[in-house]
């Protein structure tokens, strides 16, 4: 189990900091697979394996997030002046989504993740704008609009364990991002959102007397947790160097591609 984390965390940073997601989308459904290969569907953790998966996969993003905004930040990628906007918004919809995933059962949460999924593929795939080549000519939001929309992508985000990416990524490119500043804003968008879920999915699981027994705190596994971010610390690493050079139009297909990828993992498990 340790070295299929380590390698797959190893994948979730190479798609972290070139394309903006990994974490949830990548330990998401893995995590979930194995917990219910692992302990059985009947255990106790067996029956929290998505919420354990969804939590779990939150605080991972806290570290790769930051690890890949700091890749990209070197890389002179990010701008800060449509990010900053954001952040509280994104913190604020965390919250409220990490709430409710825990008032929701694993089923629904599971079913949920995967309508996302489609939702989003159709969107990036017939919508116009993110499938264009891009100048890079981002238009700003007004206060209104980032404020809805921060609060939002923090919501989804935090309840299905995804990073903002999904929701952040699809929006730059209409608003005229390359594929590469989009990415590279998805990862700053996504840390408020991984703290603020990560602590509400800590307090609140205590608060109900949620108990997984050692190295759990709350719904969070930190045994999976600390090997998943050693995998995506040498993934960024890795995949650091080819920051800016994918062609902007292929850097877009094959986002879609990862996704329908994991699509079909989280339907066939």
């Amino acid at each position: 189990m340790y070295w299929l984390l380590l390698g797959f965390g190893v994948l979730t940073g190479v798609t972290t900091v070139l394309f903006g997601f990994g974490g949830g989308f990548i330990v998401v459904p893995l995590l979930y697979t194995l917990l219910l290969a692992l302990h059985g569907t009947q255990s106790e953790i067996g029956q929290a394996a998505m919420h354990i998966a969804v939590a779990t996969s939150t605080c991972v993003m806290i570290f790769g997030t930051a690890l890949a905004t700091r890749r990209h930040l070197i890389a002179g990628t990010l701008r800060w002046d449509l990010i900053r906007p954001f952040l509280i918004y994104i913190a604020i919809g965390a919250v409220i989504g990490a709430t409710a995933a825990l008032n929701l059962n694993a089923t629904w949460l599971r079913w949920a993740f995967i309508i996302y999924l489609i939702l989003t593929i159709l969107d990036s795939l017939f919508r116009p704008g993110f499938l264009h080549e891009s100048q890079n000519n981002i238009r700003p939001m007004p206060p209104l609009q980032l404020a809805s929309l921060g609060i939002t992508i923090g919501g989804f985000a935090a309840l299905l364990g995804v990073g903002g990416s999904v929701m952040t990524v699809p929006l730059m490119r209409r608003r005229g991002a390359s594929m590469t500043s989009a990415t590279a804003m998805a990862n700053p968008l996504s840390l408020p959102m991984a703290i603020s879920g990560t602590l509400t999915y800590m307090l609140l699981a205590s608060r109900d007397a949620v108990s997984l027994g050692a190295w759990h705190i709350g719904y969070v596994d930190l045994a999976a947790c600390l090997i998943l971010v050693v995998g995506s610390w040498v993934g960024i690493r890795v995949a650091a160097r080819w920051i800016g050079r994918i062609p902007d139009r292929i850097h877009a297909k094959i986002y879609i591609f990862l996704l329908c990828l994991v699509l079909g993992v989280m339907i066939v498990v």
